[in-house]
């Protein structure tokens, strides 16, 4: 159980959740220090990194170089790697590229870290996000001078640690006919999520994400881990399909997002925090 796990890694280093209810446990920590849970426990971790566009978020930096923000990349899915169980899988959310401050293939470099780090590639989904309103730039306006082609989709690539086929684990399942036909297309169109209808969150993504992760490649009862929690849209979809939810999140006001979501979104009962 997660609890015996929880409880046997602060055993060595005791630190206690911020927050904890129903299966559901938020750490206010850094990704990279994190050492509250034991590593080869997770199941499956969904998230979304920061995109290092000069988001400005309350207690990170988002305008590294891009060298640096590649070596912080790899630490942070070299310790998510460690935390996976054997069968982990992982689910990372990521821009297919950008041109903010010069174009850069992100979701390749991104990709050949993983792989680098030991994660092994299965596919990659196309999250059609449908954001190409958002566009500040044209490069040369109809002119072949220097066009920017700019396509409005993300990417969520699909890793595992050592072995594709699940044989752990509850072995039940939730997700629909439907909606096996219709996730296992990989390419996924559905809105992105609202800063405002995120508690003001800079970088949220939408319940969506994860719930159809989750339903697709984890089964009920497994352990879901978001190493960047955010506005908390991981821990909401695990509560909501009765899986158990762990989140890192380094910021106490995101954390505070989170839990407020939980209550209001995730219908989680009465909040409960660990002095």
């Amino acid at each position: 159980m997660i609890k015996k796990n929880i409880k046997k890694a602060n055993t060595i280093k005791i630190k206690k959740p911020y927050f904890t209810k129903d299966n559901v446990f938020i750490y206010k920590d850094d990704i990279l220090k994190f050492n509250s849970i034991p590593n080869n426990s997770v199941d499956l971790i969904i998230t979304s990194p920061p995109y290092n566009v000069d988001i400005h978020y309350n207690s990170h930096a988002d305008n590294l170089t891009y060298e640096d923000y590649l070596e912080f990349t790899e630490k942070w899915i070299k310790k998510c790697f460690d935390l996976a169980k054997s069968e982990g899988r992982f689910c990372l959310n990521i821009p297919l590229d950008k041109n903010k401050g010069g174009q850069k293939s992100v979701g390749a470099d991104i990709t050949r870290i993983a792989k680098n780090v030991g994660w092994k590639y299965h596919s990659t989904i196309i999250w059609n996000e449908g954001n190409i309103s958002r566009r500040t730039a044209w490069g040369s306006y109809m002119s072949a001078s220097a066009p920017y082609v700019i396509a409005p989709v993300e990417l969520i690539l699909i890793l595992y640690k050592d072995s594709w086929k699940k044989t752990t684990g509850s072995k039940k399942n939730d997700i629909t006919k439907q909606e096996f036909i219709d996730w296992t297309n990989g390419i996924w169109t559905f809105n992105g999520q609202s800063k405002k209808a995120a508690g003001g969150h800079p970088a949220p993504f939408p319940i969506e994400l994860p719930k159809r992760c989750i339903k697709l490649f984890s089964f009920i009862g497994d352990i879901i881990f978001d190493p960047f929690l955010g506005s908390g849209s991981t821990l909401i979809a695990s509560y909501l399909h009765n899986r158990r939810g762990i989140g890192v999140d380094i910021d106490k006001d995101y954390c505070d997002i989170a839990i407020k979501r939980l209550h209001e979104d995730g219908k989680i009962n009465q909040s409960q925090f660990l002095k």
